[in-house]
């Protein structure tokens, strides 16, 4: 070969150059393996995004169906709750569209007033059997949906906001999810029986939404338009958090404060599992699975048929389950409950402290830990778990009846001030809410008449 090249070189000819493989010379060696590696590539991409647009878009489409479903759909037992109750029109001091707040009012007007707020993923409906015993016993007992719970509208925040809080939810979402993976929170619940939440400090200045400071006042607005105050206050669970601010800056309308199995440490319900992308939807698309959830995390002795209605409200209209993650969200963990209790404010106010014996020495501890901070706080142990409302709802009663009636008969504030134009205005607007009774004794289509009181009989 070199011979060759050698003897063209001398004959004045251009050297030969090393061939070049041809393009079929390629093909011929891996026949049709580009063609194929193109179509794989963009078939298995194609079927990628299916299956997470399927997930993330078609899902919760499929799940939220329409008002008139969803209500047709609940239980009696919820919808005998809601016929008892009314709405009453609030004004969000955030800036969003006032809001129509349900309430249940049960018991002679002119008796101490008994005020109960639910926690995370609960309702004015956990406490029906509270509401009726204490009611027996002489008390005017109210219980409340915080917005986005229960049969209370969603707030609605401005445009600004919506997208500020949606690229938070998504940055959270993606470092939670980096950090520790899909179903670490799942994980984290099975093991240990709660979730961890990380603490966070909210302020005034970032509190929007579902936070603290327009939870409380909404709340004081409830209070001003049912004429309530002062209250006897039961704060459950996360509900001393939202309630927080607003006892502290009204001190003078609330007689005492009762907390039920409250810690900031924690929530009784993990919503932050209902916020992780996939897993959230499992979890309310199941009635087994989040019954399941339900008795391990909050009520050990809560029925099928409970639990199902705490399923259906948390699907309800847009998503109530969003609400109740955008509540916990907003929670200030690493509030101080002996701070609170002790302030200037506060230290002259009656506390009492009612705390489950039968979860765990952890939470026995941790309810010892709350009481030590509030050394003239009344703490008592009940049998229920973490929703003692639904677990020991007579034992709670007697408690409740009781440190009310060791305190001094509280002066009706309305009784001494004329009631402003606005509110008078605002409770007119709350009275003329449709506010039947359940009634079986009655042949009337019972399906017309809860349409009726939803407002879904004129679609």
């Amino acid at each position: 070969m070199a011979e060759a090249e050698k003897n063209r070189e001398d004959d004045g000819e251009a050297p030969l150059l090393p061939e070049k493989p041809s393009r079929t010379s390629l093909a011929s060696k891996s026949p049709s393996s580009w063609p194929f590696k193109a179509f794989a590539f963009w078939g298995y991409f194609t079927v990628a995004v299916s299956i997470v647009t399927l997930l993330f878009v078609s899902l919760p489409c499929i799940e939220r169906t329409d008002q008139r479903s969803w209500f047709l759909s609940l239980p009696d037992g919820l919808l005998r709750h809601y016929s008892s109750g009314k709405l009453i029109k609030v004004n969000p001091p955030s800036g969003g569209a006032p809001t129509q707040v349900f309430a249940v009012e049960i018991g002679p007007r002119e008796a101490e007033t008994v005020l109960l707020v639910h926690g995370l993923g609960c309702s004015s409906y956990s406490f029906r059997r509270i509401l009726h015993s204490l009611s027996a016993g002489g008390l005017r007992v109210v219980a409340v949906d915080l917005p986005g719970a229960g049969f209370s509208d969603e707030i609605t925040l401005v445009n600004n906001a919506k997208w500020g809080r949606l690229l938070e939810l998504i940055s959270s979402v993606y470092e939670e999810v980096k950090a520790k993976g899909l179903f670490s929170g799942f994980d984290q619940l099975i093991e240990t029986g709660e979730i961890q939440e990380r603490p966070i400090r909210v302020s005034a200045s970032e509190d929007s939404g579902y936070g603290t400071v327009v939870m409380g006042q909404i709340l004081g607005q409830m209070i001003d338009t049912m004429a309530l105050a002062p209250v006897h206050l039961v704060l459950h669970d996360s509900a001393l958090l939202a309630a927080s601010n607003w006892v502290s800056a009204n001190k003078g309308l609330v007689s005492s404060v009762a907390l039920m199995d409250a810690s900031p440490q924690s929530a009784a319900f993990p919503s932050s599992l209902l916020n992780m992308p996939v897993l959230g939807h499992l979890l309310l698309g199941s009635k087994s699975v989040f019954a399941g959830l339900l008795r391990l995390c909050c009520a050990r002795s809560v029925n099928g048929s409970d639990a199902e209605a705490y399923r259906l409200v948390l699907k309800r209209k847009n998503g109530g389950s969003e609400a109740s993650a955008a509540a916990w969200r907003s929670l200030n963990h690493s509030f101080n409950v002996g701070e609170w209790a002790n302030s200037v404010e506060l230290k002259d106010m009656p506390v009492q402290i009612l705390w489950s014996n039968s979860l765990s020495d952890q939470w026995i501890d941790e309810g010892r830990r709350v009481a030590a901070e509030i050394p003239r706080a009344k703490f008592s142990f009940h049998s229920g778990g973490r929703w003692p409302q639904e677990d020991a709802a007579e034992e709670i009663s007697v408690l409740i009846a009781k440190f009310v009636s060791s305190l001094p008969k509280s002066v009706r504030r309305m009784e001494e001030d004329t009631v402003p134009d606005h509110i008078q205005k605002m409770f007119g607007e709350a009275s003329r809410q449709v506010h039947h009774h359940y009634d079986d004794s009655h042949g009337q289509n019972h399906e017309l008449r809860y349409m009726g009181m939803y407002g879904l009989d004129h679609e």
